[in-house]
């Protein structure tokens, strides 16, 4: 996901970002124009086997979490606010988002690296990242949200903090891919580094783990490295991930960059041989194997072994169609 330099007080208005109703946003990711481009594009794309030249960036929630993660690349200007704002309909937030994704592409016609073929695939997204910005539980018609992607024969994966678990509760039906951040080892480091705007978010972090373990979805868990912050303690990291039990765990380095430049340092980025050696350890904890890495993203994959990496009609054979 990109970052922004310029982020203002909403996101949809903020630079190479599009509208896509009242609370809603899209933004090309940096991985989809390289994979336009004639390049490999997502890591996602080698994990999972997802065509990154046709996913779709976008956030239901755009300017609204529960957390001010010193690591986000987000300006954060936003306040919580549990009292429920006027929210659009599932329908048009897809068709906003997927018309906004065709606007911020039609620029990619003129560039030479890209081929006709794969410009016109790319403006029928076949992918959505449910992610981008804010905390995507909080819009209450997500589930509504994801049957018509699945309806549209899209692929979703939701990205969650993990701190609304009756909203992960309620998902029905389930994304493709569900994503739950376990960016701390424990309560203390937890709220150092996530400020969480209640007192019970790691309570309810560890209460969405366990609702985890029992969805037949493809689960997947990611620890993002702040070295400084929330590094070592493998052993409290593996107990977590152990309520879960996830097909996969993403290790992930901080990057520097967006408005997190203002909270951490150039420090606080792990080398991919520290990352790498954090999940070695952990795995070897869990039992999990080493089934990825991405030197340009600074990710490691672990897999528990239990399920297929690549999603159906996707995966290696589907290199020629832009993965």
């Amino acid at each position: 996901m990109d970052g922004s330099e310029n982020l203002g007080d909403d996101v949809r208005t903020a630079p190479g970002y599009q509208a896509a109703g009242r609370h809603s946003a899209v933004k090309v990711c940096r991985w989809t124009a390289d994979a336009l481009t004639g390049g490999k594009g997502c890591y996602k794309s080698t994990f999972y086997g997802i065509q990154s030249h046709r996913c779709l960036q976008m956030s239901p929630a755009a300017d609204a979490c529960n957390l001010h993660c010193r690591f986000c690349w987000r300006d954060q200007s936003w306040e919580y606010d549990d009292s429920p704002p006027d929210f659009d309909a599932p329908e048009s937030v897809l068709e906003r988002s997927v018309d906004a994704q065709r606007r911020l592409l039609s620029g990619y016609g003129g560039d030479s690296r890209v081929k006709v073929t794969r410009l016109q695939e790319a403006l029928e997204p076949r992918h959505v990242a449910i992610s981008l910005t804010g905390e995507p539980t909080l819009y209450p018609k997500l589930s509504e949200y994801l049957q018509l992607c699945h309806e549209r024969g899209m692929t979703t994966f939701l990205v969650t903090n993990g701190t609304h678990p009756e909203a992960v509760r309620a998902l029905d039906p389930l994304p493709t891919q569900l994503y739950v951040s376990v960016t701390a080892p424990n309560r203390e480091v937890f709220q150092r580094l996530t400020h969480p705007s209640g007192e019970d978010a790691w309570d309810r972090l560890k209460e969405t783990l366990g609702i985890v373990r029992t969805l037949d979805t493809r689960r997947v868990l990611r620890h993002t490295l702040v070295k400084g912050w929330n590094m070592g303690w493998e052993d409290q990291y593996a107990r977590l991930d152990s309520i879960a039990l996830p097909d996969f765990i993403e290790v992930k380095g901080y990057a520097f960059m967006g408005r997190s430049r203002h909270r951490l340092s150039r420090e606080n980025v792990p080398s991919l041989v520290e990352v790498r050696a954090f999940a070695h350890r952990l795995a070897k904890l869990l039992g999990f194997e080493e089934a990825e890495t991405s030197e340009e993203a600074s990710v490691v994959l672990l897999a528990r072994g239990s399920r297929p990496r690549f999603l159906d009609g996707f995966g290696p054979d589907a290199k020629e169609s832009g993965c």
